[in-house]
Order: C-alpha cells, then structure tokens, then sequence
C-alpha cells in the first residue's frame, strides 16, 4: 500500500521546483534538479497544464510557470488529479468487491484514517512545503 504514488511525488516536486523560480522553467531543468525522469516529468506537466496549475510557453524563452501562487496549491489537489481519493484500502478481493464490506468494522476505521489524511493534505500548500524545505536547511 502507498500512500502517495511516484507520479504525485514527482508532481508535488515538481511544482515545488517551479514556484521557487521566477518566470519559465525548462522541463529538462526540472527533470534534471529534481531527479525526475524527462518522459515521466513530461507527462505530468501536461496534467498540470490541462487542470491550469501551471501554464507553459514553447520556444528559447519557454517552459512552465505557476498560474497560482503557491499558498494557493493545496497538496490534496495535486493527490486528487494524480491518484483520485486517498484510498488505504479497497475492499476487494480477487477483483470483486468484498461481501463484508458493509459490516467490516476495519473498513470503518480505514475510512476515519483516510478523512484523517485528507483532511491534513487538504490543510497542506506547496507554500507550506517551501517553508518547511527553508527551514530544515537552516537548522
């Protein structure tokens, strides 16, 4: 079980790369700074392109900017377009669902735990992140 995929990691960095910058940043910039394959990064922009977080110029000059400020890019947005709802468990089995799925008291606790964590992602920005990223650097 993974809380966050690779892809929504990528694209919180990503993000996070890119709102510490002034004006266009190349993807190969990101990709290279961030460890991010380019193929992989690519395609995450597009998605972030598409849903208007960022917004991208073609040429010398071009790349990706923030269409936000950044307080204003709730992690729990980038969760949602890159994975859906948090989700700890499926209740399936052998790809059906689970026959006890209505009485199972674990699935009650699982979906406290998932409003727990949606909840804190909903509250959390990539500016929040930056902080945290300035502040572990001066310590």
């Amino acid at each position: 079980m993974k809380l966050l995929t690779k892809e929504t990691d990528y694209a919180i960095r990503a993000v996070m790369y890119v709102a510490r910058r002034d004006g266009f940043v190349s993807s190969r910039d990101i990709a290279g700074q961030e460890e991010i394959p380019l193929h992989f990064l690519r395609r995450i922009l597009q998605n972030l392109v598409r849903v208007g977080i960022i917004e991208s110029k073609e040429g010398v000059s071009g790349g990706v900017r923030l269409t936000s400020r950044p307080d204003a890019i709730r992690v729990a947005d980038l969760v949602r377009i890159f994975q859906g709802r948090i989700q700890l468990s499926e209740c399936m089995f052998r790809r059906k669902i689970c026959s006890n799925r209505r009485t199972c008291v674990l699935r009650k606790r699982i979906q406290t735990i998932e409003e727990m964590v949606t909840e804190e992602f909903e509250n959390m920005t990539i500016a929040d992140l930056l902080q945290d990223v300035e502040v572990q650097y001066e310590t």
